[in-house]
């Protein structure tokens, strides 16, 4: 059964960095794509990143271009994001994503189903 659990949120200050962590455990995920999706109060669940088996990165809102980086260490099943700069307007629940089929997807508006989600992990940051 394939499990993602992210770590690292919590409350940081305007302009701060926090660095988040994806485990991700019963499967294979060496040929797959991994995502961080972000989900602010009251607004849907957008899609921020999406990295291959090779480490080829993609990111898919503008904002967090140039702040966020994404990457994976494959042999440890393990995804981060690392965040910098961040806003208030960056508060949410963050959530890693596992493709379920292998290759490169990168469908927009994302297909929520074609994902393994883990819970999340909330992100404050304050003013």
């Amino acid at each position: 059964q394939v499990q993602l659990v992210e770590s690292g949120g919590g409350l940081v200050k305007d302009g701060g960095s926090l660095r988040l962590y994806c485990e991700a455990s019963g499967g294979t995920f060496s040929g797959k794509t991994m995502a961080w999706f972000r989900q602010p109060p009251g607004k849907d669940r957008d899609r921020l990143a999406a990295i291959n088996w090779a480490g080829g990165a993609a990111y898919f809102v503008d904002s967090v271009k140039g702040r966020f980086t994404i990457s994976r260490k494959t042999a440890k099943n393990t995804v981060y994001l690392q965040m910098n700069s961040l806003d208030p307007e960056d508060t949410a629940v963050y959530y890693c994503a596992a493709a379920r089929s292998t290759g490169w997807i990168s469908d927009s508006p994302p297909n929520y189903s074609m994902y393994y989600w883990g819970k999340g992990t909330l992100v404050t940051v304050s003013s």
